[in-house]
């Protein structure tokens, strides 16, 4: 019987060590999220995560999805008394009453930045002029808690009513939203999640708007290379 040649090992980035974490690092950390209903997503969880690591939430996560109906804005901003009350005898979310009240106040302030900016993606993507922030970093000494864009993403939500929206809570969504790649350099998705942010330039042309599409053949070959890594 053929013995295989010994698999090459996989770098990634170290705060990635149990399997959730690993399978979240590997398909989702870092790339640039367009979509909406996963920006509210995000941006939810990453409140929740408050005080706790990330691994708890991701642990949560599947029953945050059903719980949120699939994190439809437009449901959870009509959530009262009655759903908060449901919320907080529900195990597999964090029962934290701040929290839980924060819910409904932060779609429905989701909901209007969405009216006035046609997207929550076309407000959210300014605070990187709409294209990802591609750093080098080498060790996670190297990677900050905060930014002048997290600072100017903070005030700005906290302004329009979000709640659970500081500085610090901001850049983790910009990090888990490809607003800015915070893959180690040593880690085997830097390449393919810098090359998603490029195509994103490509895609984007001359200025920004909120969607963009796939405009060129690199661009899409690009992507290509990039999903094959996870495969």
């Amino acid at each position: 019987m053929t013995k295989l040649p010994a698999r090459k090992e996989v770098i990634r980035c170290p705060w990635a060590k149990g399997e959730l974490d690993q399978q979240y690092h590997d398909a989702e950390w870092g790339v640039p999220v367009h979509d909406d209903r996963l920006l509210f997503e995000l941006l939810m969880l990453e409140g929740a995560q408050a005080g706790l690591s990330w691994s708890t939430i991701l642990k949560k996560r599947a029953n945050y999805q059903k719980t949120f109906q699939q994190f439809d804005p437009a449901v959870v901003a009509k959530f009262g008394p009655k759903q908060e009350a449901a919320l907080m005898q529900n195990e597999g979310i964090v029962r934290n009453r701040l929290k839980v009240a924060s819910a409904a106040i932060n779609a429905q302030a989701f909901l209007q930045v969405q009216a006035e900016f046609g997207s929550f993606d076309a407000f959210i993507w300014t605070f990187v002029d709409g294209q990802p922030l591609q750093n080098k970093r080498t060790a996670m000494s190297e990677v900050p808690a905060r930014t002048e864009q997290s600072d100017a993403m903070s005030k700005a939500l906290k302004k329009r009513g979000f709640k659970f929206i500081g500085t610090t809570i901001c850049y983790a969504f910009m990090q888990a939203t490809g607003m800015v790649n915070d893959h180690l350099v040593s880690c085997f998705r830097h390449k393919p999640v810098q090359a998603l942010g490029n195509c994103r330039r490509q895609s984007r042309g001359s200025s920004f708007a909120g969607g963009g599409t796939l405009s060129s053949t690199s661009c899409i070959n690009q992507m290509s290379r990039a999903s094959s890594t996870l495969k």
